[in-house]
């Protein structure tokens, strides 16, 4: 004879309880921490994307000062360093908080390297900046680029 486990007794039902009070109580005894490909908090956050041609770099900083950034190139390596200064930003307003109870825009010095494919030209580099967003895009050498084969007929 079949158990009839009825409306009161739902097996399911249970392990969704479960699942809700395991995810309150890691709620309470950590903070959130998003999947991320690099540590919670890496100053600059970066994208890197290429083309046939170029590796390209784009480096988000804002509120930084363009003057305080400094981009080197060894190798494959990137090296990003610079300070920000994140009270600039409530300069703007009349009244400045006596204290923050929740404060994530830093104020100090930075240092980020990425490695970078070994396909770059590390004596082709070019740099801009625009709203707040450092492009470096990085020639690659001529022998690492695809070479497009063409196909005779015979």
């Amino acid at each position: 004879m079949p158990i009839n486990w009825g409306f009161w007794m739902d097996p399911f039902r249970e392990f969704d309880r479960l699942q809700q009070e395991l995810d309150r109580l890691m709620e309470m005894t950590r903070p959130f921490v998003p999947i991320r490909s690099v540590a919670t908090g890496t100053f600059p956050v970066i994208n890197i994307g290429e083309t046939n041609d170029n590796i390209l770099v784009y480096i988000f900083a804002p509120g930084v000062d363009l003057e305080k950034i400094d981009l080197s190139i060894e190798g494959n390596l990137l090296s990003i360093s610079g300070e920000r200064d994140a009270s600039k930003a409530l300069k703007v307003e009349k009244v400045e908080p006596e204290r923050f109870y929740r404060q994530e825009r830093f104020s100090g010095r930075f240092t980020r390297v990425v490695s970078l494919p070994e396909s770059i030209d590390p004596n082709q580099v070019e740099a801009s900046y625009q709203n707040g967003i450092i492009k470096v895009k990085i020639a690659k050498k001529e022998e690492k680029k695809p070479r497009r084969i063409q196909v005779k007929a015979n």
